[in-house]
């Protein structure tokens, strides 16, 4: 694989989902590449397909049709295992709702992820007081989600996203819970997180969050467009 292989590169995606009323067309021939240090916002009605193409670039699922291919392996052809090591090693995902376990505190759950990946005990301790100290959160290490706030809650998620070093973090609705102050925060770390390195795909009704991005794009009926049809902000 080069260096400057792109992170992925999707052709011609289509997801079509059998329904009882008929097949129903979520995606329709959706191209699209992310370049590393890349910051791409993705924004639509609800319904257009957005999370869909999200599930599809993060190797959650699988397309009716098309291709993909990420940092230059064609997805569709890797055995399950290998899908799950890209997923678990090279891509980090935000969700509006969070997603924390919620019996384990801040600390746990970043560390968690680490240990899936077999990282060695040392250098989770050591990754996981960088990262909770990156998002501010040094000081709530020992707190459990319900005892932190939404913003709290994720920034903690950003922090699980970025423990295992991903080449590409996938946000979809990342301050779809948040007050507008908070969500402003979370804008800021994801443009802290970029110039740090890493790509960035972000799915968000928030034209705020979306105007941070370097590339805009518009998702209408199962479609993208290049540049974004999106009023400005």
């Amino acid at each position: 694989m080069s260096a400057r292989a792109a992170i992925v590169e999707a052709r011609g995606l289509a997801k079509v989902y059998p329904m009882p009323a008929g097949p129903v067309e979520a995606l329709r021939e959706v191209s699209l590449t992310v370049e590393p240090g890349d910051y791409v916002a993705i924004s639509g009605p609800s319904g257009c397909g957005k999370s869909t193409l999200l599930h599809l670039l993060g190797c959650v699922d699988t397309p009716t049709s098309g291709s993909l291919l990420f940092e230059g392996r064609p997805v569709l052809a890797l055995r399950e295992e290998e899908r799950s090591r890209i997923r678990l090693r090279r891509i980090g995902f935000v969700f509006q709702r969070f997603y924390l376990l919620p019996m384990l505190t801040a600390w746990e759950n970043v560390e968690l992820v680490q240990s899936e990946a077999g990282l060695p005990a040392a250098e989770r301790r050591a990754r996981t007081r960088e990262l909770l100290t990156y998002v501010g959160l040094a000081d709530r290490a020992g707190h459990r989600p319900s005892q932190l706030s939404g913003g709290e809650m994720q920034r903690v998620a950003i922090a699980r996203a970025l423990a295992n070093r991903p080449g590409l973090v996938l946000a979809d609705e990342p301050t779809g819970e948040l007050d507008e102050e908070t969500g402003e925060q979370i804008a800021d770390l994801f443009d802290r997180v970029n110039a740090d390195g890493t790509a960035l795909v972000v799915v968000t009704h928030n034209l705020a969050l979306a105007g941070r991005a370097r590339r805009r794009l518009a998702m209408r009926s199962g479609r993208l467009a290049e540049p974004a049809a999106v009023a400005a902000t």
